[in-house]
């Protein structure tokens, strides 16, 4: 990869500067790698931007063959602007100053009469990226970790340090702003057939000495064809932003997250204006920036940050192979995910025709997440059908995810525990069962911990870590270092019934049950939900859990009366009607969507719904909160928000019933 790795300074070069090394050779090219000091990657905080004018201001009165720009990084390039500083704004207007200062400082890059070349590896994302296109040539390494992407619309905001108007230029509206909407990241390949960059350097070449030939030969980019360009022309923009919105309105209420439509409407309104479309950025991710959905979805990300932290105490070897009993869904797509991040995975079941299923399940994941027919062979190597335990003794976790039956556990534990190596972690999949009758057995009840994975395995991002009476702390640290290792936020909670999520969801499916006995239609109290915030309606929830599930849930973690809504779904089971798996429950499914009709509740009459089955929702959470179940109620709500799929842009349970608290004390005031 060959990136620079001078400290300071030399041979006339501008400096030396604490986030930057410079360093111009004897070609007369300036090499501008980052290094934001004291931190493992790089973001573009208010002092790095202000190093980088410096700089400019250097090469604009200097005579270069060419610039480049780099990172000294080993990991990455710039993963974006520094989100810690987002906070201290207040004010639109002074977020509005500060981006329209990153657009001249930028702008100087964009136009330094030398030629200049972003020399990519590792992740290139939202301002990275922004600065990457102010070059006339962006070459990236081709390895697995470079990525490229404008993530702003997680965080409540769009691409504002020029990113909205050069990615529309560079690959036409259409492309831009997909890329910019969907918020996804592409390797360097998809990245270079979609026009974002321009040459692929492979791995075990040197992305130094490609950038030297670039600007050496004065290289630009073509820019997008002329198909894409025209996009871009008022007519075009008129009729692609109108269905640019309309689908982004399927998967996202503008009331709840206006950024993505914000940037579509700027497009559309001036991108034949390049003054007015830098100015529409600064205005726009201003205003954003400020709004409370903005903040909230802030607060998620540096809980995630929190998440990933949890179990970075574990000093125990890396864990490598994985043993999984029990084939069914859970099991399967357990031991499936496990494989896809990279672990050895022995999967046993009693039945070998349940384990091959699996494998035949597994294997369409590995070609959906791996793409390359290499990777997936290797992934399929790494699955191992394994129908007597013969991997249990070389296996650094052993996860059961068998039948909810206690006894069957207690049996099966009775066999592995004698067979597991010493320092191997003893892990059940139980959605509900105490781990504390669960090892009453076993002859080191400390090495069991719960790993409840929800369904489905490859898209739900939480993993519950639980923890019994008994569970050693180093345990459940392993646990949470693992649930890291596997790509998923861990979340340590106290073994009680229904742990964190399940116990704030029963009473939440248990309310729709009820609405649906006094006549309420299914279509309309999803939409309610939907129109709160929820990604998805109760009864569509209940479908999709499965309605022998919730049935079980009604009887072991609701309390109160709950006969009428378990008889409303034993006649649904009685007819063989659990919901999706079985295609037909409270809806009729096809192709993995069930038949919901969307209706439009912004009304009273569906704020009303909305509030009936949020409030035993909310209820269960400030008890689960009172009860320390998990540590604070900030892992309370990033527990929430990532396994039911809370309202992200409210910030979690427990900050929005604080902040309606606020809300309402000071409404008392006035």
């Amino acid at each position: 990869m060959n990136v620079t790795t001078q400290s300071v300074a030399t041979d006339g070069a501008p400096g030396p500067f604490e986030h930057w090394r410079v360093d111009l050779d004897q070609e007369s090219i300036l090499w501008v790698d980052c290094d934001r000091a004291g931190k493992s990657s790089n973001a573009l905080g208010e002092a790095v931007i202000a190093e980088l004018d410096q700089i400019l201001a250097w090469a604009e009165q200097t005579v270069l063959a060419g610039l480049v720009v780099g990172s000294a990084k080993p990991a990455s390039f710039i993963l974006g602007a520094d989100i810690n500083e987002f906070d201290a704004f207040t004010s639109a207007d002074a977020v509005a100053d500060k981006i329209r200062e990153g657009h001249r400082v930028f702008s100087r890059l964009e136009n330094l009469t030398c030629p200049t070349a972003a020399a990519v590896h590792g992740y290139c994302l939202g301002g990275g990226l922004e600065l990457a296109l102010c070059c006339d040539w962006i070459l990236a390494l081709d390895v697995d970790a470079t990525r490229f992407g404008f993530p702003e619309v997680k965080l409540g905001i769009f691409p504002g340090l020029g990113g909205t108007t050069r990615i529309t230029e560079r690959l036409g509206g259409a492309a831009g702003l997909e890329l910019a909407l969907t918020a996804r990241m592409v390797r360097a390949p998809a990245a270079r057939k979609l026009g974002i960059v321009d040459e692929l350097v492979d791995e075990f070449g040197s992305l130094r000495w490609s950038a030297r030939r670039a600007v050496l030969k004065r290289r630009r980019t073509r820019g997008p064809s002329k198909l894409a360009s025209m996009s871009n022309s008022g007519a075009a923009r008129a009729a692609l932003g109108r269905v640019m919105t309309k689908k982004t309105a399927e998967k996202v209420n503008p009331k709840h997250y206006p950024a993505p439509f914000d940037m579509i409407d700027l497009w559309v309104r001036d991108r034949d204006n390049r003054r007015r479309m830098f100015e529409g950025e600064a205005l726009g991710v201003g205003r954003l920036m400020v709004s409370d959905t903005a903040r909230n979805l802030r607060r998620l990300f540096f809980l995630t940050e929190r998440m990933k932290t949890l179990g970075a105490d574990d000093t125990s070897p890396p864990i490598r192979r994985v043993h999984v009993v029990g084939a069914g869904v859970m099991g399967g797509d357990i031991a499936a995910w496990c494989v896809v991040q990279g672990l050895e995975v022995t999967l046993q079941d009693r039945d070998p025709a349940v384990i091959d299923v699996a494998a035949k399940r597994a294997t369409k994941l590995f070609k959906k997440r791996l793409k390359k027919k290499a990777k997936v062979k290797a992934a399929q190597a790494r699955l191992i059908a394994d129908p007597d335990g013969q991997g249990v003794p070389r296996a650094d976790v052993v996860i059961e995810a068998i039948v909810e039956l206690l006894d069957a556990k207690r049996e099966l534990y009775a066999s592995l525990e004698p067979r597991m190596k010493s320092a191997a972690i003893l892990a059940t999949n139980t959605s509900a069962l105490p781990l504390e009758d669960l090892a009453r057995d076993l002859a080191d009840p400390s090495r069991l911990v719960g790993l409840h994975f929800f369904n489905p395995v490859a898209k739900m991002p939480l993993l519950e870590v639980v923890h019994g009476k008994d569970t050693a702390d180093d345990v459940t640290t392993r646990g949470c270092a693992f649930a890291t290792a596997i790509n998923r936020f861990p979340l340590p909670v106290k073994s009680s019934p229904g742990f964190l999520v399940n116990r704030v969801l029963a009473p939440y499916l248990m309310e729709a049950m009820t609405l649906l006995l006094e006549g309420i239609d299914r279509h309309t109290i999803d939409a309610a939900a939907i129109q709160w915030g929820m990604p998805m309606g109760p009864v569509e929830l209940a479908d999709t859990v499965g309605l022998d599930v919730c049935r079980k849930v009604a009887e072991t973690l609701v309390s109160g009366d709950v006969d009428a809504q378990a008889a409303l779904l034993d006649a649904r089971i009685a007819a063989g009607e659990l919901g999706k798996k079985s295609g037909k429950g409270f809806y009729t499914w096809e192709q993995g969507r069930a038949d919901r009709k969307p209706l439009d509740m912004d009304n009273p009459y569906g704020e009303q719904i909305a509030e009936r089955l949020l409030a035993p929702f909310l209820e269960e959470c400030r008890a689960a909160s009172a009860e320390g179940i998990v540590a604070d109620d900030d892992l309370l709500d990033a527990g929430i928000v990532f396994g039911t799929g809370f309202a992200p842009f409210r910030g979690g349970p427990m900050h929005y019933l604080l902040q309606q608290s606020s809300t309402s004390a000071a409404e008392a005031v006035k």
